[in-house]
């Protein structure tokens, strides 16, 4: 072998390296990337998720364009509670949401007169909602609920189309994607709910 064979061999087997090298990074960068979407996806799926507040339903408590990580972790431990404020699924429109305080637990009678809740035949102490509400609709007559159903009412009860309207009703536990946690935008109210 001469002197130029030689330093063609050793070029082909430095690039020869260099390409396994280089197929080995890409492979480390694919399983990297891989790992990442199937991490987001778990916690999207079963952690928590961000939403945007629509609408002024909510308001004081949250304002419209307000960004919120949603809980989705606590309630596969514990039942929601009175005055969580959780997140559902609109059910006549497709990849809509609603965000809404419940009032209502489970087993309850839930009643709207003279622009108050009223359960099981008790005034409901708030210091959350804006106003009295002006139209009860389903609730001016007394909403027994069931053993897995909620119900829900915005805080800024007069603009707010809640379980008191045919369309929304009652919430079942099933429905309940999880609770408001945290609002992240904007900065300036950034923090727990």
């Amino acid at each position: 072998m001469n002197r130029e064979q030689g330093e063609d061999a050793a070029k082909s087997r430095m690039e020869g390296q260099e390409s396994a090298k280089g197929i080995h990074e890409l492979v480390h960068l694919l399983v990297y990337v891989a790992v990442v979407f199937l991490v987001t996806f778990l916690v999207i799926t079963y952690v928590g998720q961000r939403t945007q507040v629509n609408g002024e339903s909510m308001y004081p408590t949250l304002y419209d364009k307000d960004n919120l990580i949603v809980d989705k972790l606590s309630y596969r431990f514990r039942d929601p509670e009175r005055y969580d404020i959780i997140v559902f699924p609109y059910q006549y429109k497709e990849k809509t949401y609603y965000i809404k305080r419940i009032i209502g637990l489970p087993g309850e009678t839930v009643q709207i007169m003279d622009g108050y809740v009223y359960i099981n035949g008790e005034k409901l102490e708030e210091h959350y909602g804006r106003e009295v509400m002006e139209d009860a609709v389903l609730a001016s007559e007394k909403i027994t609920l069931g053993e897995d159903e909620y119900f829900v009412l915005g805080d800024n009860r007069n603009a707010s189309e809640d379980s008191r309207f045919p369309d929304v009703g009652n919430i079942k536990r099933k429905d309940i994607i999880g609770r408001a946690w945290i609002r992240i935008w904007p900065l300036d109210r950034v923090g727990g709910i």
